[in-house]
């Protein structure tokens, strides 16, 4: 498999925010010129060792930013075809991903964690006239009714997955592939220089399949606690109900697959990591989930068609969570189906 919608996302840095807590990220604000972006950054890990691994190029040369150049400001999907422009740790020849280092999120004391480390350059980037940022990952939205979560502009919308994809761990292996690795690129052009910023999970590996992306059998994983899969990690469970199913679009204007969208409410007092989570239908298709939904907030889900698939003669759909829980379920039929409305549940 790999992530559904890989690309790259380029805007004008506006204004940024730091990540706190577990599985936390660090928040960037992009403008295209028309609309507004969230560049969400990983940074730090829900599974231990959770500090991140992490390289700095702050005067990076690489083929690929003149490609990056040409392009215009926005999002732009990336697929075999734009094979050049795609990023990949292990093949690509971006750095020595022997020089990863691993660093701590959020720490007291200056210039010590990883959020004043990207806060360093991209403070510098929205102080310098004319300066891009560069986001590599999955994209996420237009949410067209829903305001961002922490920013606040509508339509929310967004880019995340900002770190190395493939090499994952059985629970994630679902997103490995090659070519499709996520970073930060940031180019000011009043110095005439790039800073590229790279990171991967300690639960990853370097040595990868390259049709598949996994892990290789001899593959080294960094993090030694993570590399037993067996290991028990223990994780906060969320009381059933705390993300409940409030809308779905079965039939949107046009062609159904990939314009189908449900939405998710966080009913609770905490932010809640959806990595793992899944939405599943009555034939018991199901689609993964990832990112937070941040508390007393909703997130639109845009389906691709290639899991949960919404019926217009009716159907139901389940919320599981990453531990296979039944969180919250709804059902629907033909006659609350209406071309281009959202039913409400």
């Amino acid at each position: 498999m790999s992530l559904e919608n890989y690309g790259v996302l380029k805007g004008r840095p506006k204004d940024c925010k730091c990540g706190k807590g577990k599985s936390s990220h660090y928040q960037i604000l992009v403008h295209d010129g028309k609309n507004e972006h969230r560049i969400a950054v990983n940074i730090s890990s829900k599974v231990p060792p959770s500090e991140l691994l992490y390289f700095v190029d702050d005067n990076f040369t690489h083929p690929v930013t003149e490609k990056l150049e040409d392009l215009g400001l926005g999002y732009k999907r990336l697929d075999n075809t734009s094979h050049d422009i795609c990023l990949d740790y292990v093949r690509g020849g971006l750095f020595d991903v022997s020089d990863m280092l691993p660093l701590p999120c959020d720490v007291p004391g200056p210039s010590n964690d990883l959020n004043e480390l990207i806060q360093k350059y991209v403070k510098k980037a929205i102080g310098m006239s004319g300066s891009t940022i560069y986001a590599f990952g999955e994209r996420w939205g237009p949410e067209t009714f829903l305001p961002d979560s922490f920013f606040g502009f509508r339509p929310g919308s967004g880019i995340h997955d900002i770190h190395m994809n493939q090499g994952n761990s059985k629970k994630w292996q679902g997103d490995d592939a090659p070519d499709q690795d996520g970073a930060l690129l940031i180019h000011l052009p009043e110095e005439n220089r790039w800073i590229a910023i790279f990171l991967a999970f300690q639960s990853q590996c370097f040595n990868t399949d390259g049709s598949t992306g996994h892990c290789m059998s001899n593959g080294h994983r960094m993090g030694s606690k993570a590399c037993d899969e067996t290991e028990d990690v223990s994780v906060t469970e969320v009381p059933e109900g705390s993300v409940k199913i409030v809308g779905a679009l079965a039939d949107p204007k046009g062609v159904d697959s990939g314009k189908e969208t449900i939405t998710l409410f966080n009913a609770s007092p905490k932010d809640i990591n959806l990595d793992g989570w899944s939405l599943q239908d009555g034939p018991g298709r199901r689609s993964l989930l990832k990112g937070e939904i941040s508390a007393g907030s909703g997130t639109r889900i845009v389906l691709s068609g290639k899991g949960i698939i919404l019926a217009n003669s009716g159907g139901q759909i389940s919320l599981y969570d990453a531990q296979g829980r039944l969180m919250h379920e709804v059902k629907y039929s033909a006659k609350d189906v209406r071309s281009g409305w959202t039913i409400v549940f």
